[in-house]
């Protein structure tokens, strides 16, 4: 095989299906539980920690923000939900990738999923830290400096030579065992931590209805006029100004809360572990994303309606939104579901990740030993522990929350790459049953495609994008390295099949 084909050689689509059938992993999902999962990664530290940033960047026309973001998200779930219950294999995008565009357009989206579930499990641990931290700080109880929070000191620019400086840095011992504890729970079962998740979502939804239900009591609706005070945004290419945490217009906004949208598509890399994944995949996928975009406006409608938007606090802005109200319970159920929505986004990111690297590696583009599945807890269990030491070390010693713009484009090009599948397949493979198709084909998908680039081009910054290209180089190098030369479209098994596996 030449080295070209083995750049675009894909896998079959035939032979994907028989896999699914093989039940490797537990079969124990349904339909309400991938709804709680997409809304586990959905609904958490976003809603909860960057609407004050979304609000000082758009006035009330963040809802216009937010609607944008979720248009551009719900042509992707489209996507995602036909090609989720017609190829039911863990995975998501990267399995997708696979079957239609090739082996090295798969990595990079692989790769680019990293961003989306890996990286972004970090900062929600270190959001959650600080929740965590302030209820201890309310009895008296404090951790020494060092151990608050990560805030690593580097000499020097990142295009200079530069050295970390660990006398002078501080490390978030908090989040990382907070991240351990997770893994160590997703190891356990698959069941087990749906019913942790589907616990966690329920506490977080229902504080989010609170605060929705107290806030209509001091709503005006004069705190709505002008309202797009910062118009649309700087309209040039890589023009977004997020990474300086000031992002100004609906346009860089948007792209700024789309990171609240990321994880209605976890839904998709548990699909092995569904009961029914030609109905529950698309249930999941569209109901998480239905449900978490009404929430998300209509929270955004009250915190502008109970204050003024320019007096709305980056920090906390739901309890300062509740303060005339003068009840101190409103302020614990915001701070659980605080803890409960940051606790289920980080479970269901590290979930997602540790699906992906196993299904990477059953396809031989990780090492075989990712993909070896435990005999009793019937879970990938090496591939996701060493996933959760690798957050657990960047939790403890990094602070992620600039790098949340590249979890943003790398979700946003996983997108465009999804949308881009359906339409090759629909061309190349109408014959293929599909229980669930995208409507009004090919203008949904395309439309997904160009929101998800325009967002990316149009919302992000110029170095936003230079550091996920020095990253994607880096990623590329293993590649060429390992995948390249072991994987085999044509010899997709799985790794390791413990015995004696019963439903």
């Amino acid at each position: 095989m030449s080295f070209v084909s083995r750049l675009v050689a894909t896998t079959n689509l035939e032979q994907l299906r028989a896999l699914a059938q093989k039940r490797i992993l537990r079969r124990a999902l349904s339909a309400r539980d991938l709804i709680a999962i997409g809304l586990g990664t959905m609904i958490g530290g976003g809603i909860f920690t960057t609407i004050g940033t979304a609000v000082k960047g758009a006035g009330p026309a963040v809802m216009v923000s937010y609607l944008l973001a979720g248009l551009t998200s719900f042509f992707a779930a489209l996507c995602y939900a036909e090609l989720g219950a017609m190829v039911p294999i863990a995975g998501s995008a990267y399995t997708y990738a696979y079957a239609t565009l090739g082996k090295l357009v798969a990595w990079i989206i692989g790769f680019a999923l990293l961003f989306e579930y890996g990286i972004s499990a970090a900062p929600v641990a270190q959001q959650f830290s600080a929740a965590i931290q302030d209820v201890l700080k309310s009895v008296g109880i404090a951790l020494p400096s060092w151990a608050q929070q990560s805030t690593l000191v580097i000499h020097g620019a990142w295009w200079q030579p530069f050295s970390y400086d660990l006398t002078h840095s501080q490390y978030d011992v908090v989040g990382a065992a907070f991240v351990l504890l997770l893994s160590a729970l997703l190891s356990i079962g698959i069941r087990e931590t749906a019913t942790t998740n589907n616990i966690f979502v329920v506490l977080k939804i229902a504080a989010l209805l609170v605060f929705i239900g107290a806030g209509c009591f001091l709503f005006h609706a004069v705190n709505f006029h002008h309202f797009n005070p910062m118009g649309w945004g700087k309209l040039s290419p890589f023009g977004g100004t997020i990474e300086a945490n000031q992002p100004l217009g609906i346009i860089p906004i948007s792209a700024y809360v789309f990171f609240t949208y990321i994880g209605f598509d976890t839904a998709t890399t548990t699909a092995e572990e569904c009961r029914n994944p030609q109905v529950d995949v698309p249930v999941g996928v569209l109901g998480a994303l239905g449900i978490g975009t009404i929430i998300y406006c209509a929270t955004a409608i009250v915190l502008i309606g109970a204050m003024p938007w320019a007096t709305v606090p980056v920090k906390d802005p739901l309890v300062a939104a509740l303060a005339p109200l003068h009840q101190p319970v409103l302020n614990w159920i915001i701070t659980i579901g605080v803890l409960a929505g940051t606790t289920s986004v980080a479970l269901a990111s590290l979930l997602g990740q540790s699906r992906i690297f196993y299904v990477m590696a059953r396809d031989k583009m990780l090492p075989a030993f990712a993909a070896a599945v435990h005999p009793r807890f019937r879970t990938p269990v090496v591939m996701t522990m060493i996933t959760g030491v690798a957050v657990a070390i960047l939790t403890l010693i990094v602070p992620l929350n600039e790098l949340l713009n590249l979890v943003n484009i790398g979700t946003l090009i996983a997108f465009s790459v999804v949308c881009a599948g359906v339409l090759y397949l629909r061309w190349k493979r109408p014959d293929i049953p599909r229980s669930f198709r995208v409507p009004f084909v090919p203008l949904f998908p395309i439309l997904g495609i160009v929101f998800s680039l325009f967002l990316a081009v149009f919302g992000l910054s110029r170095t936003t994008w230079i550091f996920f290209t020095i990253a994607l180089v880096v990623g590329l190098v293993f590649f060429f390295s390992y995948g390249f030369w072991k994987s085999n479209p044509a010899e997709i098994e799985p790794v390791e099949e413990p015995e004696g596996l019963a439903e």
